[in-house]
């Protein structure tokens, strides 16, 4: 007798459907899984024998074949565990078949019968949705995050032993949770905290209202990383759709809080030892890397000049595309990297810069080499840190998180409402629809770009920080101000990238 259960495979940050198909004939007993199962899924043959077994229930002493169809797709993890032992019991006749129809099932089983969550848990629900399934059996670990999602009926099983009375429908299913607004932000680093670093701090709001990329360049310990840090306290807060989507990227990933909403925009600080694929995902089953993990959020790297540079020059296609493709056999794996790319260097090797500098030309030389032009044409806003005076020490904070905050959300606001996104990514072929200059504005801007101080790429990027500024200060169109502004902002990464 074949009988068939439904559960669901991790595909990059989707889900694909997997069927589970057990037959049982006579002949010696035997227990076989085949489908291109990892050595996770090899091992379910120990785990579910022992899972029934102890869970009062009888294992079939017949030949028995486990199926994970479709046989192309490679199951990776646990999480195949209760399928596969619902599949047993219906094939055995200990579990009415009937029962399990419309029903998905996700979870890894202990010897003794409990269930366990596993990774994942969001994408598989939306997954059995989207297929169709009306419920979802889970273990109770998961349950509540699969529950993000609305229209499927999600049943919690803290045991196989239940199993009979969850598919009957006497257990109660999860409540769904409300992801129309997203609870605020927790308790940070406060920009209160920061003395002196006015124009730092202006460039910290900028980029956060407008989703824009950010150099912080100076000597040790003037505070780069500092305010860096202070960025996550302003950004503006994520809607339920931008909530859902960081939710399932961390579950794959393994980060974050388990079963629960994200709240905050993603904040990762990689280590400037991170290799390639740690930076942009891989491995034989793609796994998201540092760029993914910041989607919807930043990726903050101190001490840029130290990190490997192929791991850097892997940022130029996310940067520029909103997303990394990793490709293993036959198969091309798309990941989202919506961030805002934060980075902190020194003016050199020895970290003094300009009249104290002690570095040689050679050493300048190869100091400079180490970021590429391309990547630095990709950085919306450089700004100098300076070690602030001992006035500026003594003087009472620029602002504070709470003020900046505020002004950021309004900006956001505005351009959520004009254009459908962040100012950082307005597609170039509606950038003129949505930066209407006034004709001073216009002439700075033809001078800066018909000089030779701007590359093509550097023109729309200045326009998309002017238009930022003006949100700021509620302008409808981009005044002179706010173009001086953004280009003043731009040299420096014009002159960085040897321009």
């Amino acid at each position: 007798m074949i009988v068939q259960t439904t559960t669901f495979a991790i595909d990059g940050l989707d889900s694909r459907r997997v069927s589970v198909e057990a037959d049982l004939r006579r002949g010696l007993p035997s227990f076989t899984i085949v489908g291109l199962a990892d050595r996770a899924v090899g091992e379910a043959r120990e785990r579910v024998r022992a899972a029934l077994v102890n869970s009062g229930f009888e294992f079939p002493l017949r030949r028995l074949t486990v199926n994970l169809a479709p046989a192309d797709l490679r199951k990776v993890g646990p999480g195949f565990d209760l399928a596969i032992a619902c599949a047993i019991l219906a094939a055995s006749g200990q579990l009415d078949p009937k029962l399990t129809e419309g029903c998905a099932f996700f979870g890894e089983l202990s010897l003794g019968g409990g269930l366990r969550g596993c990774r994942g848990a969001l994408a598989v629900a939306e997954g059995a949705l989207r297929t169709g399934a009306r419920r979802l059996i889970a273990a109770s670990d998961s349950a509540a995050e699969a529950a993000l999602v609305t229209g499927l009926d999600v049943v919690p099983l803290l045991r196989l032993g239940e199993i009979g009375e969850a598919l009957a429908g006497e257990a109660s299913a999860v409540a769904h949770a409300h992801t129309a607004s997203v609870a605020g932000r927790g308790h940070g680093p406060d920009l209160s905290d920061v003395r002196g670093h006015k124009s730092a701090i202006q460039a910290l709001t900028i980029a956060a209202a407008g989703g824009h990329n950010l150099l912080l360049k100076g000597p040790p310990g003037t505070g780069k990383t500092m305010l860096a840090r202070r960025l996550g306290g302003i950004l503006p807060p994520l809607s339920g759709a931008e909530a859902l989507e960081v939710t399932r990227i961390q579950s794959i990933a393994g980060v974050g809080t388990a079963g629960e909403l994200a709240t905050e925009r993603p904040f990762r600080a990689p280590h400037h030892t991170v290799s390639y694929a740690g930076m942009v995902g891989g491995g034989s089953s793609p796994a998201p890397g540092e760029v993914t993990l910041a989607h919807r959020g930043v990726l903050f790297l101190d001490e840029l000049s130290e990190f490997n540079r192929r791991a850097l020059e892997a940022l130029r296609q996310p940067l520029e595309d909103g997303e990394v493709t990793i490709v293993r056999g036959q198969r091309a794996i798309k990941f989202p990297s919506r961030f805002a790319l934060v980075a902190a260097t020194n003016p050199c090797l020895c970290g003094r810069g300009g009249s104290a500098c002690r570095c040689s030309e050679p050493e300048l030389a190869r100091h400079r080499q180490r970021l590429s032009g391309p990547l630095l044409d990709r950085i919306d806003l450089v700004v100098g840190v300076e070690r602030p005076s001992s006035a500026a020490l003594e003087r009472p904070p620029v602002s504070s998180s709470a003020q900046v905050s505020a002004a950021v959300a309004k900006a956001h606001a505005i351009q959520m409402k004009r254009s459908g996104c962040i100012n950082a990514q307005l597609p170039s072929a509606n950038l003129a629809d949505s930066t209407a200059c006034s004709e001073g504005a216009l002439k700075i801007l033809r001078r800066a770009y018909d000089g030779g101080g701007l590359s093509a790429r550097g023109r729309d990027r200045a326009l998309r920080v002017a238009r930022t500024v003006a949100d700021l200060a509620g302008e409808p169109s981009i005044s002179s101000h706010a173009l001086a502004l953004a280009l003043g902002f731009r040299h420096d990464a014009e002159t960085l990238a040897g321009r």
